[in-house]
């Protein structure tokens, strides 16, 4: 029987259960899917807590990598057999096998496998529309990533890189800035340790930077805002630190005439067209010498100890699920 990782009640790690599943046929549109890896990203953790509130009880996750086991009616572009992968609702990829939409997959070229597909899809996708079409950074662009060692910065290092931006990265620790900067980081800053907008002043002679990408939250929303240049953009695309509360609009006045956006990759891949473009445009950029760095992989029936370690940031770069 197929098994699946669900949550009752909202909480803690340990309110998640790996139990039994029943997966039917697929029904018209529909794929069933053998799944072989299964990533663990930031948002599992706001669908666990309750802060992105789901109809509980819930199954959990976004994001996997598999094999077609069978179609159903009016499905033609997916055959049994085919490998794919997908980053986006509905919710349910901690589990053995699950159905899904078919247009929400992504068919799997040989040069990816099912075990980098699933540790690189909702993070690599999240990297594209961020710096593709949130702000389209230019060559010789210099930006503030802020957590450059985790999952999404590692990529977006990598990729800022090939575009010919200079990058700035905030990271916890010096081995995270050491991690940082071997994946392209220009300047990393020591967030805990030192003021984040006074080095970024000191890096671009004073300027501030057109853009700052902010996964953390409420921890770092000054220092980013204090980073940016007159009319500059902070885009908060994460809550890792806490959600950014009360916030006063006239501070974008008071610090330059700045402007905020929220965005997310489910709006940004809402579409078809969309989804089919940003996957391709990462499995280019792959193609091109980005790397994906899973470094730590746990039994998917050990998701609450993964759960714990992603919350303490013990981990870098991507994490997976090993079904």
């Amino acid at each position: 029987m197929a098994k699946a990782v669900r949550i009752h009640t909202a909480g803690g790690p340990e309110n998640m259960v790996f139990e039994d599943v029943q997966v039917g046929a697929p029904g018209p549109g529909e794929v069933r899917i053998k799944q072989d890896f299964c990533g663990l990203n930031y948002i599992d953790v706001y669908h666990r807590t309750g802060l992105y509130p789901l109809e509980l009880p819930s199954a959990i996750g976004l994001e996997a990598a598999g094999v077609v086991e069978a179609v159903g009616d009016g499905v033609t572009e997916l055959a049994v057999g085919d490998r794919v992968a997908y980053a986006a609702p509905p919710v349910g990829a901690y589990a053995t096998e699950r159905l899904m939409p078919w247009h929400r997959l992504i068919k799997l070229p040989d040069s990816i496998s099912n075990e980098v597909a699933a540790g690189m899809m909702l993070q690599g996708m999240t990297v594209e529309y961020l710096i593709r079409r949130t702000y389209p950074v230019q060559p010789g662009d210099t930006v503030l990533f802020q957590a450059a060692a985790g999952g999404v910065g590692l990529i977006a290092c990598q990729w800022l890189k090939q575009i010919g931006a200079t990058v700035i990265g905030t990271a916890g620790s010096p081995e995270k800035a050491a991690l940082a900067k071997a994946h392209g980081c220009d300047h990393v800053i020591l967030y805990g340790q030192e003021d984040v907008a006074k080095r970024v002043r000191e890096i671009t002679d004073g300027a501030g930077v057109p853009v700052v990408y902010d996964g953390v939250g409420a921890a770092t929303v000054d220092g980013s805002l204090d980073s940016l240049r007159p009319r500059g953009l902070f885009v908060s695309f994460g809550n890792a630190s806490g959600p950014i509360q009360n916030f006063n609009l006239g501070t974008l006045s008071a610090k330059g005439s700045l402007f905020m956006t929220r965005p997310t990759l489910m709006t940004y891949t809402a579409s078809r067209e969309d989804l089919v473009e940003s996957s391709t445009a990462l499995f280019e950029a792959y193609a091109k010498g980005l790397k994906i760095e899973i470094n730590q992989r746990y039994a998917l029936a050990d998701v609450v100890q993964a759960h714990k370690d992603l919350e303490a940031r013990k981990t870098t770069g991507s994490t997976l699920l090993v079904v």
